[in-house]
C-alpha cells in the first residue's frame, strides 16, 4: 500500500478550509484513505517525517507574505517558520511538492525570489503559456500551448526563484508555474479551483482586501463560465505520478 499524501492547509475558516480540501482529493483523485490532512492554522508546527508520505500538497491562504513582520499574527509568524524549516527539507532532498497560490509564494521566496503585490491579479480566469521547459515537464506535456485556470492573488513571485525552472507564465503575472529539481513544483493557480470552490472562497473573503465586497455576485457570475480542465489535469497528474512512485519504491 502507498503512503498517504500529506495535505497542508493554511485556511482557517472551516468552511474554506473543508471546500478546499475535497476539491484537492476530487481533481488529484485522492480517497479519504489517501490523505493526510493537517490544519497548519490549528497545529502550527507540526512535527512530521517525510518518509511518512508521497508526497505534500499545499493550498492557499488569506495570509500577506509581503506584509511587513510587524503587522502579522502570531499565527502567521509560527506557519511561515515552520515553512522554512519543511523547505529546507523538501529542496534538499527533492521531495514530491505541491505548492498551490499560497504555497507557491512560500517555495519562491524560500529560494530566494520577491514576493510583493506587483503581480496581483482579480478572482478570475487568465490564460497563461506553457514555456519550452514546461512542455517538457510530465505534469505539462502534451497539453496545449496556452491553457485557462483560475486564479485571485494580493502577491506573487517578482520573478522565477533562483536555480528554478520556469514552466509557465502569465501575461499579467509572469511567474504562474515553476519546478526546482526533479519534483518540487509550485503554481500560482489554482489547480483544484471550480465555480462551486471559488463561490465559497468569495463569500468568505469579500472582506480581505481581494476585490470590492460589493462585486462578490459578480464575480462569482464569472467564474460560473469558467472551464478549467488543464489545470485540473496538473492536480491529477502530480498524484498519480507520485502515488504510482511510492507504490513501485515498495512504500
Amino acid at each position: 500500500m502507498s503512503k498517504p499524501f500529506l495535505v497542508l492547509q493554511l485556511r482557517p475558516e472551516d468552511a474554506t478550509a473543508a471546500s478546499e480540501l475535497g476539491k484537492i482529493c476530487h481533481y488529484g483523485g485522492l480517497a479519504a484513505a489517501e490523505v493526510h490532512r493537517v490544519r497548519l492554522d490549528q497545529e502550527p508546527a507540526p512535527e512530521l517525517a517525510l518518509a511518512d508520505y508521497s508526497a505534500i500538497i499545499v493550498g492557499g491562504s488569506p495570509f500577506d507574505l509581503s506584509a511587513p513582520a510587524a503587522g502579522k499574527s502570531n499565527l502567521q509568524v509560527a506557519i511561515e517558520a515552520f515553512f522554512q524549516r519543511l523547505l529546507d527539507e523538501v529542496v534538499d532532498k527533492d521531495f514530491p511538492f505541491l505548492g498551490c497560490c499560497s504555497g507557491n509564494g512560500l517555495l519562491g521566496r524560500h529560494l530566494g525570489a520577491g514576493v510583493s503585490k506587483r503581480f496581483g491579479e482579480d478572482v478570475g480566469g487568465v490564460d497563461i503559456e506553457i514555456t519550452a521547459a514546461g512542455r517538457e515537464d510530465p505534469l505539462l506535456a502534451g497539453m496545449p500551448a496556452v491553457i485557462r485556470v483560475l486564479v485571485g492573488h494580493k502577491e506573487a513571485c517578482d520573478e522565477t526563484p533562483p536555480g528554478s525552472t520556469l514552466l509557465a507564465k502569465g501575461g499579467i503575472c509572469p511567474v504562474q508555474m515553476f519546478r526546482v529539481g526533479a519534483n518540487v513544483y509550485a503554481t500560482q493557480f489554482h489547480p483544484e479551483g471550480d465555480f462551486e470552490g471559488f463561490s465559497v472562497r468569495i463569500g468568505a473573503y469579500k472582506h480581505h482586501g481581494y476585490f470590492p465586497p460589493a462585486a462578490a455576485a459578480e464575480l462569482t457570475d464569472r467564474i460560473r463560465a469558467e472551464h478549467t480542465p488543464e489545470a485540473h489535469e496538473i492536480l491529477r497528474r502530480f498524484v498519480a505520478r507520485y502515488r504510482t512512485e511510492t507504490t513501485r519504491r515498495g512504500g
